[in-house]
């Protein structure tokens, strides 16, 4: 595989991308199809995620065939089919429907730092997974999700945490994530090799 770069995202073939911004060290994965989407440093989706109106965190590791914030379509009306926003396709004196299209952009998820995002997984409009969460493939997340926590189902409820919450609040405070890319690379050892508690010991955790 190409190495990463700082400047622009290693974006591979088929990739469908509107509206949508980068950190360093980004990638995504082939036929993928992200909108209003941001992607922090170190952040990644593998093939086919379909993203839209999504903030994600640095160190974000997002499966395949995931779907983050995945539009909607009108309840209270008469029909919920998208000739009602997407009118122009259908009639050439009828306009799009602007306001349902900002209504739905406003709606965003957000995905929290170092998370993991297993493959097939959803995450709805407005949902929040906190740092450190871990989504189970197949999952469809309905609710915010607190840091540290393993979810999984349909409706995804929790499985266990990741990790106790003292622990987690350590982690969350080192914040290594703001790390520079060269401490990064001096501490790779430590991060390979030492138990997360012994870590936080050694970083003043």
């Amino acid at each position: 595989m190409a190495r990463l770069k700082p400047t622009k995202p290693f974006i591979h073939p088929d990739c469908h991308i509107t509206g949508s911004e980068f950190g360093a060290y980004t990638e995504v994965g082939q036929g993928s199809r992200l909108n209003n989407a941001h992607f922090g440093d170190y952040s990644y989706c593998d093939r086919y995620a379909d993203i839209a109106n999504a903030r994600i965190g640095k160190f974000s590791n997002i499966a395949a065939f995931t779907r983050i914030g995945a539009t909607d379509h009108p309840l209270h009306t008469a029909s919920c089919h998208h000739f009602l926003y997407r009118s122009d396709d259908y009639w050439d004196d009828a306009e799009a429907d602007p306001d349902f299209f900002a209504h739905r952009k406003s709606r965003l998820a957000y995905v929290g730092h170092d998370t993991w995002i297993g493959a097939g997984a959803m995450i709805k409009p407005e949902v929040t997974l906190g740092h450190g969460v871990v989504v189970a493939s197949g999952a469809v997340v309905t609710k915010d999700v607190e840091p540290y926590t393993i979810v999984a189902g349909t409706p995804a409820k929790v499985l266990r945490l990741r990790q106790p919450r003292e622990i987690a609040e350590r982690i969350i405070a080192l914040a290594w994530w703001d790390w520079p890319h060269e401490r990064l690379r001096e501490t790779l050892n430590d991060f390979r090799k030492l138990p997360v508690e012994e870590f936080l010991e050694k970083y003043k955790g």
